[in-house]
């Protein structure tokens, strides 16, 4: 049976360990807890708030445009996107890291096993020995440099959060806008084809009485060439709305027979967003930023990191210890029973390293700063896309009923100026002057609408989307949070 150490020896042990914590206690870093950010935010917005009509609410904005065929495009285009699928993978990466952080503020402890047989002499019996036991080591974290990584770790896991939530809102704004440039296109492919139409239909007219003898040769020519000029436009539209597909199967990863027959519906048709009440706080407003969040817990981890590398300057402590039973057998004698042992108490003292400790202490200090300054640009850059989304849609309010007003009027006098030239009133060159302000103001309302359409999705986006810190986790999938 193998002896057990005296009491003398385990109270001298204890004495040593406590007074080598006690005298290190006093030489470690003050490890306080970093703050978030606090930088200034203005105290009101400088551009006017939208008024008039219901207001609605963030979440999911791009289903209260009542429109199947885009809420379908979006969730396809988030399901395949890779930057969404990136943050989802950041999610369980930062996780793990914190079961590790968490892991290392613990003891390990590892179980072995281990059998011999040897005769060390040839006089010597054959002998046997069988043992088991447990290893523990724990590496004490009297300085916190651990428990700094630990909530380092913490803090970057709960960015990763809203960081999902920013890259599902970045894709739905991204398709929202490509979907809107699409109907807009297709409005203006409409508008595009009438007017081909109408210069056709005045070039037959016009080669028939020219034949006849009532119309110049000259005019003949000229409204072949302005039908000629109306197909080519109609045809160059037709390429841009072709792109504008392809740019939406790319988004979505949908085929594009599939993704044409779910745009059938709703050909030329503006998306139609609703009002949206946003508070007269900027604060209050750019609180629900996701990608704010993100930089704020950068702040707070990077924080935690120049904690963890102060303290990796003061000296180490780890502990050691085991237990197990053990059993020799020997032709002249058999011993079995328990093993154990405390230690060794193991103190490092860094001494010389070249500045390699503060050196990472100074580079910490850095990436501080570093974070800091990032999430006060975001802050401005927050504030600078809120402000600009609010003066294109107060711009393009006061220009449509302009342009309303300007497509009525330019449509009435191209019919008033097709009737005379069919009667023999007017001049060929009055028609195509009336055509091309008719023409010009209907384009420059549908680009007025689909401007305005797309203030919104910017102003639903620069508001955070729909994000808020109670839901961060909510939505995400499972299989991302777990």
């Amino acid at each position: 049976m193998m002896s057990e150490p005296s009491k003398p020896v385990l109270r001298l042990l204890a004495i040593v360990s406590a007074a080598t914590l006690s005298a290190c206690a006093g030489l470690g870093p003050s490890g306080k807890p970093p703050e978030a950010p606090g930088v200034a935010t203005p105290t009101a917005w400088q551009a006017p708030l939208p008024q008039n009509g219901p207001f609605a609410s963030l979440g999911d904005w791009w289903q209260q445009f009542k429109d199947p065929a885009l809420s379908q495009l979006i969730a396809a285009a988030q399901d395949v996107s890779p930057t969404v699928a990136s943050a989802g993978a950041r999610i369980a990466q930062s996780r793990a890291s914190l079961v590790s952080s968490n892991a290392q503020l613990g003891p390990t402890l590892d179980a072995s096993a281990s059998a011999s047989r040897a005769r060390m002499d040839v006089n010597a019996a054959t002998a046997y020995s069988l043992s088991a036991g447990l290893q523990s080591q724990w590496d004490l974290d009297l300085f916190g440099a651990g428990r700094a990584a630990r909530d380092a770790a913490q803090a970057r896991l709960a960015g990763t959060a809203p960081a999902w939530h920013e890259a599902r809102i970045s894709v739905a704004a991204e398709v929202a806008q490509q979907y809107t440039s699409l109907r807009a296109c297709e409005a203006q492919l409409v508008q595009t084809g009438l007017d081909a139409q109408s210069r056709k239909e005045t070039a037959r007219l016009t080669e028939l009485t020219a034949r006849a003898g009532f119309q110049a040769p000259s005019n003949a020519a000229l409204t072949r060439a302005s039908a000629a000029q109306g197909n080519a436009q109609l045809l160059q539209q037709q390429a841009q709305c072709a792109l504008g597909i392809k740019a939406l199967v790319a988004l979505t990863g949908i085929e594009e027979p599939a993704l044409r027959q779910a745009l059938q519906s709703g050909t030329a048709q503006l998306p139609q967003p609703v009002a949206l009440a946003l508070g007269g706080v900027p604060a209050q407003v750019l609180a629900q930023r996701p990608d704010l969040a993100v930089a704020a817990r950068d702040v707070i981890a990077a924080g935690y990191d120049v904690n963890a590398s102060d303290a990796q300057r003061y000296p180490r402590i780890s502990l050691g210890g085991s237990i197990g039973v053990a059993r020799f057998s020997s032709s002249a004698l058999t011993m079995n029973g328990p093993t154990w042992s405390i230690g060794p108490l193991s103190i490092s003292f860094p001494v010389i390293d070249g500045g390699v400790r503060r050196a990472n202490l100074d580079a910490a200090n850095a990436r501080l700063q570093e974070a800091r300054s990032v999430y006060a640009a975001k802050l401005r850059s927050a504030v600078r896309e809120v402000e600009e989304a609010l003066i294109t849609l107060q711009n393009t309010a006061d220009r449509t009923t302009d342009a309303e007003v300007a497509r009525e009027g330019f449509s009435a006098s191209f019919s008033a100026a097709q009737a005379r030239f069919r009667g023999g009133l007017s001049s060929l060159f009055e028609l195509e002057d009336a055509r091309r302000s008719a023409v010009q103001a209907q384009s420059a309302l549908i680009e007025l609408q689909r401007e305005r359409v797309a203030a919104w999705i910017n102003l639903y986006r620069a508001v955070g989307g729909g994000w808020t810190q109670d839901s961060a986790l909510a939505s995400i999938p499972a299989a991302a949070r777990q």
